[in-house]
């Protein structure tokens, strides 16, 4: 393909980050509806049982939108391929494809991975309110002995663990925006390195030591993250 036929490979790229960019924040809003942030948690009754999501066709708008975003990205990613096949294939062209290709996949793994978190609270939701709805005939039942005190008590300790493990994703959710708003800062840097690297490829050599601490960094927080919410979530249920 020349560049008369279509659109230039800069003009490509610039729109390629720019969606990047726009779908990078629309996860993050998406990330904060799926995990129910929205919704307070309060100790009345009222609230108990008030849903802990937002509406369900917030969440599927949001979703249809994102889709339709990565969709786009995905096109824009095979339309600089097909470009890049006409032109010299140099190292620089071939890395920058494969960089938008792999920002693309996290984008879609991330996507599908709120996707399931989604459906797995709203499961957990329904049982809750299965197991509420239980207690609440059985209180207003005539036989209320030993049984039903044993069943308050469990009632008590399931709301409290559920109340424990709703701070800590909250915290685990806000240290993951931090994370993101990093990110963010990470790929304008790495986006502007690139374009260096493409004029002095002697800068590729910083880049990959860069792209290896990074990666240790992030290996390390998760290690972190991950210990600290299995010792929370081993001291909610004891």
């Amino acid at each position: 393909m020349s560049a008369s036929s279509g659109p230039s490979w800069e003009g490509l790229r610039k729109e390629a980050r720019q969606l990047e960019n726009e779908i990078d924040l629309k996860l993050v809003g998406f990330s904060k509806l799926g995990t129910g942030l929205s919704s307070n948690v309060k100790s009345d009754s009222s609230a108990d049982k008030a849903p802990l999501l937002g509406p369900d066709h917030v969440f599927e708008t949001m979703a249809l939108e994102i889709e339709s975003m990565l969709e786009k990205l995905t096109n824009l990613n095979d339309q600089m391929a097909e470009f890049s096949s006409g032109q010299v294939q140099s190292p620089a062209l071939l890395h920058t494809i494969q960089r938008h290709r792999e920002i693309l996949q996290d984008y879609k793994q991330e996507f599908r991975k709120t996707q399931a978190n989604f459906t797995a609270r709203r499961e957990r939701e329904d049982l809750l309110k299965s197991v509420r709805k239980d207690i609440d005939n059985f209180k207003s039942s005539s036989g209320l002995n030993r049984r039903m005190d044993l069943y308050l008590k469990e009632n008590d300790h399931i709301r409290s663990s559920d109340r424990l493990l709703d701070d800590q994703i909250s915290i685990a959710v806000e240290t993951r925006d931090n994370l993101v708003a990093q990110r963010v800062t990470f790929k304008r840097l790495q986006t502007r390195f690139n374009d260096l690297s493409n004029r002095f490829p002697l800068i590729n050599s910083l880049l990959q030591r860069i792209n290896l601490r990074k990666r240790r960094d992030s290996l390390i927080l998760g290690l972190v993250i991950g210990a600290c919410t299995i010792l929370l979530i081993l001291y909610a249920m004891r």
